[in-house]
């Protein structure tokens, strides 16, 4: 058995809910093999992020060259990259694999709020990263801070979504769990043709979504190493992130709790 290989570039989450953590064992449940590259490590829990320490510049770069010379990597995913010095980083290593798919997950803000993208990157996400990207999958006050677009029904959503779709990606997503008034969490696939598509899934009243988002993202990077055509990565990833939802975990911390990762069977 040789299994796909992927990775993840993102920061490592003690609480074992979101960042590094999640994705490997999405990558698990998916059937794929998980390497990682740290970018930081926190001091967090379901209660919320106590501290942040960057890993050093050059020991990012070190994980990114031991993983590329060993390893035959199939599809890459980016979550916390910090700042514009380790996005630059990222994006001059990555440059040099335009073939293997990326997908990126511009992770900014943890959910109990804590700043996990120094607001100054967002122009080095914008103009490094974004072209780059196969997909990318901001949630709604992301896309709203990257594109200057107010997000608040669909027509504003699609614009945001060509805006970034305009800078590079080939893929957009913009996922609508921030709008709470919506009965359903529907997500805008805007796709490389320029087809939009929308998928929802009922909304469901829980506390425990620490790492959604990196455990979406994580689900379509496995799914893409697969061979899957973006549509049905995308619509893998949905299902499998609404059954992490819909069948938690109890009592896991007094906070935000994690997502079941196993729950999804297909």
């Amino acid at each position: 058995m040789r299994p796909k290989q992927v990775l993840t570039i993102a920061g490592s989450d003690s609480g074992g809910g979101a960042g590094i953590q999640a994705d490997l064992k999405t990558f698990q449940a998916r059937g794929v093999f998980g390497t990682s590259v740290i970018t930081a490590v926190t001091a967090q829990n379901t209660l919320g992020v106590n501290s942040v320490h960057p890993v050093p510049l050059e020991i990012v770069e070190a994980q990114l060259e031991a993983i590329f010379e060993d390893f035959d990597i199939a599809a890459i995913k980016t979550g916390m990259l910090v700042d514009q010095t380790y996005m630059e980083l990222v994006a001059k290593n990555l440059a040099k694999h335009p073939t293997i798919p990326l997908i990126i997950d511009p992770v900014m803000i943890a959910k109990g709020g804590h700043p996990l993208m120094a607001s100054n990157a967002i122009e080095t996400m914008k103009t490094k990263l974004v072209p780059l990207a196969d997909i990318i999958t901001p949630n709604i006050p992301e896309a709203q801070a990257l594109t200057g677009i107010e997000i608040t029904d669909n027509k504003t959503m699609l614009e945001a979504a060509r805006l970034l779709k305009n800078l590079g990606s080939r893929v957009v997503i913009i996922k609508g769990g921030h709008a709470l008034e919506d009965p359903e969490a529907t997500d805008l696939v805007l796709l490389e043709s320029g087809e939009d598509v929308w998928l929802s899934t009922p909304r469901i009243d829980t506390k425990n979504t620490h790492g959604t988002g990196c455990t979406y993202s994580a689900c379509i990077t496995a799914e893409i190493a697969k061979e899957q055509d973006d549509m049905k990565a995308i619509q893998t990833a949905k299902a499998y992130i609404q059954a992490a939802i819909a069948q938690p975990l109890e009592s896991i911390g007094h906070g935000h709790g994690p997502t079941n990762h196993w729950a999804y069977q297909d």
